[in-house]
């Protein structure tokens, strides 16, 4: 696989502080991979989305974790690329996927999540999209297609992946564990039992992707979604 760019475009919320900054990384054509950080026990950890750029404007899939960045975040896409961010999607219903909903609807992007997702938001008292899907949908933006696909409990009861087949990128989301990862993280809405069937449907409707970004930390491995079986395998 074709290492990523070695070099980041860091916007800093706050001078030195990496808790708190956006770095956006070329991935590969149009495919720009995002990442910001929170702080746990005095730790940084970083969550990654994904925007694509097309003539039509910009599509994030996921957004920023700190919603600060939200806004930088628009404003570097409308910079770099002449482009406004027109539509988001959010791969499952935690905060980190979801937080930044209200800042993205004030700035008049449509917000989309499964209907499922949106269900768990509304009884986990998280933002809610303004649009939903309820089956694996196909979307056509400016001429660049992003396949949604449920493949089952994992991660999260409502995670979903998305396969762009023009650039052979698959998003992965949380469902999928960086090859960092050394075990499978938050498990507070995990099931494991389910994730294991679920990570092989993915590994079979995209056997071969040239590119996979996980959810949290490096995506430079395109072996995320087999070092996540291995994971599960190991799990009790």
């Amino acid at each position: 696989m074709r290492a990523c760019l070695a070099l980041a475009v860091a916007l800093l919320g706050s001078v030195g502080s990496r808790a708190q900054s956006l770095t956006i990384t070329p991935l590969t054509g149009n495919c720009y991979v995002f990442t910001t950080w929170k702080e746990f026990k005095g730790t940084p950890f970083p969550a990654n989305g994904m925007y694509v750029v097309t003539p039509a404007g910009a599509v994030l899939l996921d957004m920023p974790w700190d919603t600060t960045q939200t806004q930088p975040l628009l404003d570097s896409i409308a910079q770099r690329h002449h482009v406004k961010v027109v539509m988001s999607i959010s791969t499952h219903f935690h905060d980190d996927r979801t937080g930044a909903i209200p800042s993205l609807k004030a700035a008049g992007v449509k917000t989309y999540s499964s209907a499922y997702t949106r269900q768990l938001c509304a009884e986990k008292n998280e933002a809610q999209a303004e649009y939903t899907f309820t089956t694996d949908t196909t979307f056509v933006v400016g001429g660049v297609t992003f396949e949604t696909f449920y493949p089952g409990k994992g991660h999260a009861p409502d995670n979903i992946v998305v396969w762009l087949p023009q650039s052979e990128v698959l998003y992965g989301g949380c469902f999928v564990k960086s090859t960092d990862s050394k075990g499978l993280g938050n498990l507070g809405d995990a099931d494991v039992k389910a994730w294991k069937k679920s990570v092989q449907r993915v590994l079979n409707r995209y056997p071969h992707p040239a590119y996979v970004v996980p959810g949290h930390e490096s995506w430079t491995d395109k072996n995320a979604v087999q070092h996540t079986r291995q994971l599960l395998k190991a799990a009790r």
